[in-house]
C-alpha cells in the first residue's frame, strides 16, 4: 500500500508541479490531475537509492552513485517512454530536438543532468519531508484516489482511438 500511496502522490504534486512550469502544455496523458510519469520515476528513484544503500556502506559516496545511477537510469526511463507515448498515442508529449545532445527527441544530456541532480535532491531534501505527509494521509484516501487513477486509466485506454 505504501508504494502504491507514493506513486500517487507524486503523480499528483509532479502533475501540479509542471502545470506551473508548463502552463502552455497540458500535463500528462490521462484526464484526472496527475502524471503517472512522476508517480513511477520517484519510485524508481526510490528503489535504486535503496539498492545503493544495501550495496555500499560509505554514505559519502551513496549520493555520488545515485547521481550517476539516476543521471542514466531516469535518462533511459524518459527515452522509452516517450517512445511508448508516441507508438500508443500518436503524439509526441515532449520533444528535446532543439537541444544541444538530444537523444533521439525524447531526452538529452541536459535533461539526463538534471534528472541525476533531482534525484539527489529528492533523496536527500524532498523525500523524507513528503513522507511525513505520505503517512498521515488516511487509507480512505488513497483507496479513493487508486479507484479514480484505475478508472481514468482504463477510460483513457478505451478512448485513445475517438
Amino acid at each position: 500500500m505504501y508504494y502504491i500511496n507514493t506513486f500517487l502522490f507524486y503523480s499528483i504534486i509532479g502533475h501540479i508541479l509542471e502545470s506551473f512550469i508548463y502552463t502552455k502544455i497540458d500535463s500528462g496523458i490521462l484526464y484526472g490531475y496527475w502524471t503517472p510519469i512522476y508517480g513511477i520515476g520517484a519510485l524508481l528513484i526510490i528503489f535504486i537509492n535503496f539498492f545503493i544503500c544495501k550495496k555500499f556502506k560509505n554514505k559519502l559516496i551513496r549520493p555520488i552513485i545515485l547521481f550517476i545511477s539516476c543521471f542514466f537510469i531516469l535518462g533511459l526511463f524518459e527515452l522509452i517512454s516517450g517512445l511508448i507515448l508516441e507508438n500508443v498515442f500518436g503524439r509526441i508529449f515532449w520533444n528535446y530536438s532543439d537541444e544541444r545532445f538530444s537523444i533521439f527527441k525524447y531526452t538529452s544530456l541536459k535533461m539526463m543532468f538534471i534528472w541525476g541532480i533531482s534525484s539527489v535532491l529528492f533523496i536527500y531534501i524532498i523525500h523524507p519531508f513528503m513522507n511525513l505527509i505520505i503517512k498521515k494521509i488516511p487509507k480512505s484516501v488513497y483507496l479513493t484516489l487508486a479507484f479514480l487513477f484505475i478508472f481514468d486509466l482504463i477510460y483513457t485506454l478505451i478512448t485513445i482511438g475517438n
